[in-house]
């Protein structure tokens, strides 16, 4: 009978299988999205939800509960960004996306984020474009001098599609042995 047989055993033992985890809910928490075969997806879903569930109160106890399963940097991301972001929602804090076969062995991939991911890339691309606009301001006289590396470096460009050229008679040079091959033949006869 299967009672009480709920997770995937992922062809890993159970030691393994932690680890997967525990590194995939790493990275999750650092970068906020990942892209992982949807059955470990599936897997990961539940666990990452509970963390946050965690976050969302910040307590000792829930920070010794949240070390447990990673790393006391990752607690501190957790807990001071992602709680207070989710302070509100009730639940449903990641979303699972599919992506399609991968091409090498078919796997069924997606990508499991939290949700606002978009939301808030947009809003850190728009301040970093104000950010980067002073300084190109102030990098004025050094755009000019700049300009001047650019020429030089322009030809370098032009340098390497040459060798890219250079390419091309490669593969006639490997018709050429074939040839000598031939020439070998005749002066073998």
């Amino acid at each position: 009978m299967r009672h009480g047989m709920v997770n995937r055993k992922l062809g890993r033992t159970s030691a393994h299988r932690n680890a997967l985890f525990r590194n995939q809910l790493a990275s999750l928490i650092d970068r906020e999205r990942i892209i992982t075969t949807l059955p470990k997806a599936k897997e990961l879903r539940p666990q990452i939800e509970r963390l946050i569930t965690l976050a969302r109160t910040d307590s000792v106890h829930n920070r010794r509960q949240a070390v447990r399963v990673v790393d006391e940097t990752m607690v501190t991301k957790l807990f001071e960004t992602l709680g207070p972001r989710f302070a509100d929602r009730p639940g449903g804090y990641t979303r699972i996306i599919k992506l399609g076969p991968r091409r090498g062995d078919a796997a069924e991939m997606a990508i499991l984020e939290f949700m606002g991911y978009e939301l808030e890339n947009k809003t850190e691309e728009a301040p970093a474009k104000g950010k980067k606009a002073a300084p190109k301001k102030e990098a004025k006289p050094k755009a000019k001098a700049e300009p001047e590396e650019d020429e030089e470096e322009a030809p370098k460009k032009p340098a390497k599609k040459p060798a890219k050229k250079a390419a091309a008679p490669k593969k006639e040079a490997k018709e050429k042995p074939a040839k000598k091959t031939t020439t070998k033949k005749k002066s073998g006869k």
